[in-house]
């Protein structure tokens, strides 16, 4: 359907007692009006019926410049109406809106990088890092192809095919002798997809049946949850340390988080002591999900915070020696606090998180070749393993989904797909299991292989 463009004045004057005249632009019936830059003093100046460039009435002094600017304003209100139908996405909302945020992009690369930055400034630096380093990888992806640019016109199956052959051959950036992970490969198409998704769906730069994912997907690859069994846990557990020790502390670290159903490392690491209540329970906020978690303390677990506990803590101070409590960041106790930071001061948290993270796993890998485990011990495996060894002591999903803080009970069941193999194991011990044949099995057996004469032979032994 056509639309039309007309200037109107607003008959409400401002607080300086002029009138902005409105460029009103019309679909269906349907208005939509945006202010422009020229404001009359007396209604009278304003000629709704002019023909083109004669609004301003002349005994307006400056009829002429303003005649000129409103004309612009008509002439960017049509090429951006000829732009979004080009595209299909010609509303007067959408008019409105290019008209109103400046010049429309036709870059997928720019809008990429602002989105970025629009991440990085609401504070979320997890993310950020994330969608940095999609825009590294596309932007030499486009460089090694002698191109500046991406439009939203080339996004296309075959370029997501292309770029998908980019990054396999690219060299992981810890460990250069590897190749990237398809994993890794997975979660910068994620990425790609979610941005595709937004410039269609929020920003409406494109039309969705051009979305190019709708004919082209990438998948990684399933990878085994390590985890402890309990035999393992009580060689760690067993061990001779040096009280006070890194060794000592990590440990610590890593038995808290499995009896307290696999803490997280970064709650664990921010864990006060006003998160630990009076009648011995945990209760906090998890930062990856902003869920709350309250669980009984068991005993092993209260021991260990004994190990730190002392006269004169404070509710605020950290639990474990990890962050320093004088930190500008350690202002901010509750989650609601912390995600109201200066985004400088997140960054800065969330880098010391980073920080102690790496240095507890660093620890962790020695304790497992001390305690002769051959498995890749980190943090996150406390968590595993306590699914593990619950599920294996009768846990049904539903309460694990509950312990693990997990939103639906399909996460469980995905999660636990490792690690539960008990059914799988009856099957297949009962395949090929020998069939033990009891002796009344065995003489039923003997007599069907017997003729009649044989059998009466053997009644008459039997009776003598």
């Amino acid at each position: 359907m056509a639309v039309t463009f007309n200037f109107e004045l607003n008959n409400k004057p401002s607080k300086n007692k002029t009138y902005a005249i409105l460029l009103r632009i019309t679909q269906n019936q349907r208005h939509k009006r945006i202010k422009t830059p020229i404001a009359v003093s007396k209604k009278s100046d304003f000629n709704k019926d002019a023909k083109q460039g004669n609004w301003i009435r002349q005994r307006e002094p400056n009829y002429a410049v303003w005649n000129e600017t409103l004309a612009q304003e008509l002439e960017k209100a049509r090429k951006t109406y000829q732009e979004l139908k080009e595209d299909g996405l010609a509303t007067t909302e959408k008019i409105a809106i290019e008209m109103t945020a400046g010049e429309r992009t036709s870059s997928f690369l720019q809008y990429a990088k602002q989105r970025t930055k629009e991440i990085y400034d609401a504070g979320n630096y997890r993310n950020w890092k994330k969608y940095n380093g999609f825009c590294n990888k596309l932007e030499a992806f486009l460089k090694e192809r002698r191109s500046k640019d991406l439009t939203f016109a080339e996004l296309t199956a075959a370029f997501l095919s292309k770029f998908e052959a980019y990054m396999h051959s690219l060299h992981n950036e810890r460990d250069p002798d590897r190749k990237l992970h398809p994993n890794t490969i997975q979660v910068n198409f994620n990425i790609f997809k979610t941005l595709v998704k937004r410039a269609i769906e929020v920003e409406k730069f494109m039309k969705p049946e051009k979305n190019p994912f709708l004919s082209y997907s990438y998948k990684g690859v399933k990878t085994t949850k390590e985890k402890l069994d309990e035999a393992e846990i009580e060689k760690i557990i067993d061990l001779e340390l040096k009280k006070g020790t890194l060794l000592w502390h990590c440990r610590n670290y890593f038995l808290f988080s499995f009896y307290c159903a696999g803490i997280r490392v970064g709650d664990l690491i921010q864990l006060r002591w006003c998160n630990i209540t009076s009648d011995g329970r945990l209760h906090y906020q998890m930062g990856k999900n902003h869920k709350d978690r309250d669980l009984i303390l068991v005993q092993q677990a209260k021991d260990i915070l004994a190990h730190y506990y002392q006269n004169e803590i404070k509710a605020t101070d950290y639990i474990f020696p990890l962050l320093d409590v004088n930190e500008h960041y350690a202002k901010a106790i509750s989650q609601e606090e912390k995600d109201t930071l200066p985004t400088e001061l997140k960054i800065k948290l969330f880098n010391q998180v980073s920080s102690k993270n790496a240095l507890i796993n660093k620890y962790l890998k020695k304790l497992a070749e001390m305690a002769e485990i051959e498995k890749k011990l980190s943090f996150h495996i406390s968590r595993h393993s306590f699914a593990k060894i619950a599920k294996q002591k009768g846990t049904d999903n539903a309460k694990l989904k509950d312990l693990l803080a997990h939103s639906s009970v399909k996460i469980t069941e995905g999660y636990m797909g490792s690690f539960d193999t008990s059914e799988n194991d009856k099957a297949l011990q009962n395949i090929f299991q020998k069939k033990e044949i009891s002796p009344k099995d065995e003489i039923m057996k003997l007599l069907d292989n017997m003729n009649s004469e044989e059998i009466g032979e053997l009644i008459r032994q039997i009776k003598k």
